[in-house]
């Protein structure tokens, strides 16, 4: 374990501390005002750098490391427009209640009131995207706002934190070693929330329990989920939106309540009461006239037995000891069967998936358009991590993949990405690259923005062709085995789904990173 000297920078404490507190990884897009971060880093050797070569690209790379280690990674970035850059991914990653810990340069103290050409305002520009922002204000002080920013980042929901570093508290002397601060415990477990949970589950009514974050995350509490499901005669659900799900042979198979607005509504009309785990009730992505915002039946008796800043598998583990129940045996799913040859469609594609997919994969699952004939590949392969979108904000899969990749070494990582928000942080393939990751990128390439289609005729409009012109990916087409190949990923286009299936086998087998664009 390295000592830390006697004299430091302010920057330099902030690095031995973090690290002291367990993070290893830094995610960066660092610019001038971060750069006794980069010298500091060096020095100290104690972080696994990871370059992104846009903001979107740290930030989305944090989130996946976070998801699959299970712990925050921390990202170096460069005053306000950089993290304008970073936000969206950001916004992901607070959707998916990941820890996160946001290293953010500012222009000198004393240089602040000269309004530089990048000077803004950098809290405001945090602030929507963060759970907590602070400024440092000395190098003196500084370890311990980083460490603040860490306990903030690791207590119960997860949290985004974020903290600004002015530069010249980075570069002065003084900086001092901070200790390791212990994140919040969950929320306990409500004894009125458990006596109406059992009351739910005793009424006779038609009763659905939507599960999310931790308990989908452990195959433990997916099978004790599934025991009290068997026991009382209730439904289970999974939010639409997850940012882990165990799934695959050995593991209950969990139904997603649909994206689709008319699907969602339908799938939860049934149902007079709800109980919700670590989750809050089910929204609409959108609103559309004449429909609901809010989806579970007016009416519906709602109780939450663990909200997001609970602990879902000790209250699920207390439910089940209420009712009798115990963990449940889940029947494997009958295999898929495999494709034969033929032009690749939503009806085929997720047979050639799961009839592919190693044991133990991650599947980064970024499909948009077509998500829902790809999801129950999941459950009938072999055990995998299945990772999503979460907060609707696209081009998360390629950076999602290269954090998770950096995670879990030793797991073979396959991304199911659409093709138009791949273009948002196709940068992300060079990080792949450098970091000598085994992600196999699938673009499913259907040459346009299909779900905004889709979405064009909900809200009632009757499309042109100059409408659909700004929803198509054509004039000129991608071509995206040639930007792969520029950036260092090999790759090949597919237009057989025989092919596609043999093509994923082959190319989570080899070690780095591979492209397949399917064509559909």
């Amino acid at each position: 374990m390295s000592t830390a000297p006697k004299e430091m920078n302010g920057a330099e404490s902030v690095v031995r501390s973090l690290h002291a507190g367990g993070v290893d990884v830094c995610f960066a897009n660092p610019g001038t005002s971060e750069m006794q971060f980069v010298d500091a880093l060096d020095r100290t050797k104690l972080m696994h750098c990871v370059l992104g070569l846009f903001e979107g690209v740290v930030t989305g790379a944090a989130d996946g490391y976070a998801r699959m280690a299970g712990k925050p990674a921390v990202t170096l970035l460069h005053l306000a427009p950089g993290f304008a850059n970073a936000a969206a991914n950001l916004h992901n990653a607070r959707k998916a209640r990941v820890p996160m810990v946001n290293l953010v340069g500012d222009h000198a103290l004393r240089h602040q009131q000269y309004d530089a050409p990048l000077s803004a305002d950098v809290a405001g520009a945090c602030a929507p995207f963060s759970d907590w922002v602070r400024s440092g204000r000395d190098a003196g002080s500084f370890a311990a706002d980083a460490m603040t920013a860490l306990s903030v980042a690791k207590s119960k929901p997860n949290k985004i934190a974020t903290l600004i570093a002015p530069a010249d508290i980075g570069w002065d002397a003084g900086g001092k070693m901070a200790d390791v601060i212990a994140p919040q415990d969950p929320v306990p477990l409500d004894e009125v929330a458990l006596n109406a949970a059992i009351n739910a589950l005793e009424s006779g009514e038609k009763t659905v329990i939507i599960a999310g974050n931790s308990v989908l995350e452990n195959p433990d509490a997916l099978a004790l989920l599934q025991g009290i499901s068997e026991k009382a005669g209730v439904d289970v659900l999974a939010p639409t939106s997850n940012r882990r799900i165990e799934r695959g042979a050995g593991r209950f198979a969990i139904s997603k309540i649909p994206y689709p607005i008319n699907l969602a509504i339908e799938c939860l009309a049934p149902y007079s009461r709800a109980i919700l785990v670590e989750t809050v009730p089910p929204v609409a992505f959108f609103a559309y006239p004449g429909k609901p915002s809010l989806l579970l039946p007016v009416g519906c008796n709602i109780v939450t037995l663990a909200g997001v800043e609970g602990d879902g598998p000790a209250a699920l583990a207390a439910l089940a000891d209420r009712i009798g129940a115990t963990g449940g045996k889940p029947q494997d799913a009958a295999p898929l069967p495999v494709p034969q040859a033929g032009a690749i469609t939503l009806d085929n594609i997720g047979a050639a998936l799961a009839n592919a997919l190693p044991d133990h994969a991650i599947i980064i699952d970024e499909a948009v358009t077509s998500g829902a004939a790809l999801y129950p590949a999941g459950n009938t392969a072999a055990p995998n991590s299945w990772l999503a979108l979460t907060g609707g904000s696209i081009g998360i899969g390629i950076p999602l993949s290269a954090g998770a990749a950096i995670a879990c070494p030793d797991r073979p990582v396959i991304t199911l990405q659409a093709d138009g928000s791949a273009m948002y942080t196709i940068q992300g393939l060079w990080t792949q690259a450098r970091e000598g990751s085994n992600v196999t990128t699938i673009i499913l390439s259907n040459r346009s923005y299909e779900i905004l289609k889709g979405e064009l005729h909900n809200v009632g409009a009757q499309p042109g062709p100059d409408a659909l012109s700004m929803l198509n990916l054509d004039r000129p087409n991608l071509d995206f085995v040639a930007m792969a190949k520029g950036m260092g990923v090999p790759g090949r286009r597919v237009e057989d789904v025989k092919d596609l299936m043999q093509a994923i086998a082959d190319a989570t087998k080899e070690p780095g990173p591979y492209l397949i664009e399917a064509a559909l």
